[in-house]
């Protein structure tokens, strides 16, 4: 392998795993039936608590809906969350399970 392809294949795993950035490439659909998507995320090095937060899913806000699930996977953990509100101008919020 040369330098330069050692050099972007960290580039690549720098952004594929890099904390606190959603992917959307890391996301994808497991199931889906009568309006209801179960997901997974695939969140790297990324902490749960980071995924929980208000926002962290905002750029998906026009493919998740209200009441969707997220099995979301993290470098401390998995864990199911649930999209709370999902509104394109108000973002995503997400709740967990209880």
């Amino acid at each position: 392998m040369t330098v330069r392809n050692l050099a972007a294949e960290r580039r690549l795993n720098e952004e594929i795993f890099s904390p606190s950035t959603f992917k959307v490439r890391n996301l994808s659909v497991l199931a889906y039936a009568q309006g209801f998507t179960l997901w997974h995320y695939k969140g790297g090095t990324t902490p749960l608590a980071t995924m929980r937060e208000p926002h962290f899913f905002d750029s998906v806000s026009d493919m998740v809906r209200t009441g969707d699930m997220v099995m979301a996977s993290g470098v401390d953990g998995a864990t199911v969350l649930v999209v709370a509100a999902s509104d394109r101008e108000m973002g995503v919020m997400m709740g967990g399970l209880s």
